[in-house]
């Protein structure tokens, strides 16, 4: 099956606009382009950010009240009525809001730890696209407890969670539902001060009816390009646009197999400057990563390497800026530029950033960004000095035209440069019901000693919607020397094909509330022709009732060639050959939103001549605002001809808020390939945005089963503070 379906994907891939054909029957009718707006005025008298509307300037501040429901039923009448009020002056952005509900006993607060996502509580979130561009913004979120989290979009619909902006947010729960407040800086931001109308929506979530409500959506989508207008902006301070974010860490680390203590004061100094409000520079002296959160442990299977999120607030910073040709999410393969390969070495362990500088924001209608940073030496690679440039264009509606340039190679010697074009198309009211994206992308790299083979390409088109059919078609191509030192490339010498075709149904009935088909074919072709890797996933049937509850069937069959032994687990190593194998999967999950939300995946079938029985299980527990416990595990048992193994990943999580300034968060994790158990434990105080005060502890320990026969390898005890000062 699989066989036949490679000769057509083959051919597909090579003309990615045979999709936009295929799907070109559900444009029947042009979609409605009618705008919302919503004149707001300036305010003489601030509010006082408390959570409590009684300030004077509320009650003659531009009201919103006309939201619609997004799900279950798209445009249908909110089962709850929302009041939220817009106004401004010189420094700040203020909203409030008045959120009704029927049964307050029952709103879903469970959230108390700053910065933390809260997507299972009832929620008020806003949209902001300072420059109206529909391809770069902001992401504002508040629960009933005053959790604040935040996000940059890196295009039209893309998210990344892991930016953290500086703003005031206070809401309280009462008789009549919940309220809040919201005050965002405008040194928060980077805007045009020329521009008098920006992007602009508001979105409601009520946790326990599985509903959502917006100002402003599209298809069921609230985002970049489904944004209203926010109009009468005008004479918008920034101050000098200057930030000192000075820190020290205090660090005690040990070695207690070498038996080796070290004591050190760390002191660093972040400075942020304005040169005009859409435009950034910023200056990083003795960058400290010492309080970043840990990385969740990843089990490989595979022949290559696994991919980590970065979770550096240097890095994030205006991260969107650095994003190319849609790469990223489950299509890393490629990336020029992934910030994850400075300041860590081969093996994962931090390397010394001397100092770092960094420009990004927009001019006109172009997107620049450029950084420089100094990696100190480690082990036999030498002090290195590493390079990233990136400029776009925007072009139509919400689509961008550009290129990038980084140079150095953080991880070596030898002399590595890159460079990249790549154009992004957006139309996110394509039809009624869909929006359409496409990608075109070109790389060339250039790696001392290398010659040939250092080019790479890829092209994607993509139909969704939260209803009826969607899909994907993508292909790349990397040449056998492809390099980006800087980037990410783990499969070169090949060439990729993808399609996805899903259909999702949401059919009028008291329990169901969507059904979900799928079907995607992956595949890999060396560079000589054969074929590397083919996976092909149906998912017959996905079924969601309105408490969030799932459940899911899955069949696999995948296909493997080795050209050479491949080392899977210690002392198993799959010889080579041609192989193919089926699995049949099942998935069950109960909402998140629940308070005891268990989750399932039981996989079954052949692999590499052998079996193979895969489970991955969980259960979240949240009793209440101030506990959360979760415990994973990830469990593999694999029976071959060349050996049997089983692989185990444990991951325990306990988390305490004392209230939402103080919390205790703690991840205890342990897999039987490192034999090894890792404790990340960070109590932290936010005393107010933009100031926090951190006490991390970090063990090691070298383990002879789960949690037992634990001897401690390393240890670290930091403390350490940080404060903005703006100016």
């Amino acid at each position: 099956m699989i066989e036949s379906s490679s000769a057509i994907a083959g051919h597909v891939g090579r003309t990615p606009l045979l999709l936009l054909a295929l799907f070109a029957s559900i444009a029947d009718a042009q979609p409605n382009t009618d705008r919302k707006s919503i004149a707001i005025e300036r305010t003489a008298t601030p509010p006082r950010i408390d959570g409590i509307l009684d300030d004077d300037t509320w009650s003659s501040a531009s009201v919103i009240r006309d939201l619609h429901q997004i799900v279950p039923v798209d445009r249908g009448e909110p089962s709850e009525a929302s009041a939220f009020y817009l106004r401004y002056d010189d420094d700040y952005l203020y909203l409030g809001a008045r959120l009704h509900d029927s049964a307050p006993q029952e709103i879903r607060a469970r959230q108390m730890i700053q910065g933390q996502g809260a997507m299972f509580d009832d929620l008020l979130e806003l949209i902001l696209d300072p420059f109206d561009s529909q391809r770069s913004g902001y992401l504002f979120q508040i629960n009933p407890n005053g959790v604040r989290h935040d996000g940059l979009f890196e295009d039209s619909a893309r998210v990344n969670s892991d930016w953290d902006g500086i703003w005031l947010g206070e809401a309280r729960i009462d008789a009549q539902g919940w309220t809040a407040e919201i005050a965002i800086p405008f040194k928060t931001l980077n805007f045009d001060p020329a521009n008098p109308d920006w992007g602009f929506t508001i979105a409601r979530g009520i946790a326990r009816k599985k509903e959502r409500v917006a100002w402003s959506s599209y298809s069921r989508a609230v985002n970049l390009g489904t944004t209203g207008l926010m109009t009468g902006l005008s004479g918008l301070q920034q101050g000098l646009g200057l930030d000192l974010v000075p820190s020290v860490s205090l660090i005690r680390a040990r070695n207690h197999v070498a038996d080796d203590n070290d004591l050190r004061l760390e002191p660093s100094l972040d400075v942020f400057y304005k040169f005009t409000p859409s435009l950034t520079g910023v200056l990083t002296l003795n960058t400290d990563f010492s309080a970043t959160e840990v990385d969740d442990r990843q089990v490989n299977l595979t022949r290559y390497s696994l991919f980590f999120p970065e979770k550096r607030d240097f890095f994030l910073q205006d991260a969107d800026i650095f994003s190319f040709g849609g790469l990223g999410g489950m299509n890393q393969n490629g990336l020029p530029f992934f910030s994850r390969r400075i300041g860590l070495d081969l093996a994962g362990q931090p390397v010394d950033l001397r100092a770092g500088a960094k420009l990004t924001g927009r001019i006109g209608r172009w997107n620049i960004g450029g950084l420089v940073v100094d990696q100190a030496a480690s082990g036999s690679v030498d002090e290195k000095l590493l390079l990233v440039a990136r400029a776009a264009a925007n072009v139509f509606d919400e689509s961008s035209v550009g290129a990038i340039v980084t140079y150095g190679d953080p991880r070596s010697n030898r002399d590595n440069m890159v460079g990249g074009v790549d154009f992004r198309y957006r139309n996110t009211q394509f039809t009624r019901t869909h929006s359409l994206s496409a990608n075109l992308w070109y790389q060339q790299s250039d790696t001392e000693g290398t010659a040939g083979g250092q080019w790479a390409w890829g092209s994607h088109i993509g139909i969704n919607s939260g209803e009826g059919p969607h899909g994907m078609l993508a292909h790349d191509r990397f040449g056998r020397n492809f390099n980006p030192a800087l980037g990410f490339a783990n499969r070169v010498d090949t060439e990729r094909t993808q399609v996805l075709l899903g259909y999702r149904l949401r059919p009028e009935h008291p329990v169901l509330r969507t059904m979900h088909a799928m079907l995607h074919f992956d595949q890999y072709v060396r560079g000589d022709g054969g074929v590397e890797s083919q996976a092909l996933m149906f998912r017959p049937i996905e079924l969601e009732n309105h408490r969030g509850d799932l459940i899911g069937l899955y069949l696999f069959r995948g296909r493997e060639v080795l050209l050479e032994p491949f080392a899977i687990s210690r002392g198993v190593i799959i010889q080579t050959g041609d192989y193919t194998f089926d699995r049949l999967g099942v998935e069950l999950r109960l909402a998140p939103e629940r308070t005891l939300a268990p989750r399932l995946m039981v996989w079954t079938g052949k692999y590499y001549g052998g079996t193979r029985f895969a489970f991955e299980g969980g259960v979240d527990w949240r009793p209440g605002r101030h506990l959360f416990l979760s415990m994973n595990y990830d469990y593999n048992d694999i029976e071959l001809p060349e050996g049997n193994f089983e692989t185990k990943l444990i991951q325990l999580r306990a988390n305490w808020a004392f209230n939402a300034r103080w919390s205790w968060v703690n991840l205890l994790q342990y897999d039987n390939i490192s034999r090894s158990v890792g404790m990340n434990s960070r109590l932290r105080y936010n005393r107010r945005a933009g100031e926090d005060l951190f006490l991390v502890a970090n063990y090691n320990f070298r383990a002879q089963g789960a949690f037992r026969g634990m001897e401690p390898v390393t240890s670290e005890l930091l403390l350490k503070y940080s404060r903005t000062f703006r100016f």
